[in-house]
């Protein structure tokens, strides 16, 4: 085990953050579920802004491990063209999958926001946490997304990954941070101590902590 739970390991990543620490535009954005108890460490340290950043696969009709596209918060929809092309799959049908997906993230975006609108992007320094890193296509569609959004920096950040997938993902991004690569890596959850299930109401708890506390470290 790496660390105890999700806390533990934001704490442990947010030691290697510092450089962005008290810097006004920087915002941590984390993927829900489970990297918004990182993130929250991560924010907290760093005295910096917390979100979370929303993102559904569009799943194949009748093969929905496969992704051909994914829609993220803001109205971003990313399309990967090869599968689309390669299965000849028409217009129609990725926009009924994707209008399926976006109620379930307006879902999930109300049961953690509330009313309070989605951050400005545009510009600054995004830092996208995640508990982990197995293959990465969640996290790779979250950076396809962001960077429709226009921000100036995209950071990856996670206590632990695959070695290969950290390779892979470096290209994309313009930093990615980790505690720890260990090889073999074989789940995320293998290197936790405490790995159940963040739950709707933690996230929205948290989320409510970070944007009416006056974050560590701020002036």
């Amino acid at each position: 085990m790496l660390f105890r739970d999700r806390s533990d390991a934001g704490q442990a990543l947010a030691s290697r953050l510092l450089a962005y620490a008290n810097q006004p535009d920087v915002l941590v954005l984390a993927l829900p579920r489970g990297g918004v108890p990182v993130a929250y460490e991560v924010a907290e340290a760093l005295g910096a802004s917390l979100d979370v950043f929303l993102v559904r696969k569009l799943g194949v009709p009748g093969q929905e491990e496969l992704a051909m596209g994914a829609i993220a918060s803001g109205g971003v929809r990313v399309l990967n063209e090869e599968v689309i092309d390669a299965l000849g799959i028409p217009g129609a049908v990725i926009d009924a999958v994707a209008a399926d997906e976006q109620l379930e993230l307006e879902r999930r975006e109300r049961a953690y926001r509330d009313d309070r609108p989605a951050p400005e992007v545009h510009g600054r320094t995004v830092i996208l946490v995640d508990d982990g890193l197995a293959t990465g296509s969640t996290m790779r569609a979250a950076v396809a997304a962001l960077r429709q959004l226009q921000p100036a920096r995209v950071v990856v950040a996670v206590p632990v990954a695959a070695p290969s997938t950290v390779e892979q993902l470096q290209a994309e991004v313009d930093e990615l941070v980790t505690v720890a690569t260990p090889e073999p890596f074989l789940a995320v959850g293998r290197w936790y101590e405490d790995f159940s299930q963040t739950r709707d109401d933690e996230i929205h708890v948290l989320l409510e902590r970070a944007n009416h506390e006056e974050p560590a470290g701020a002036p």
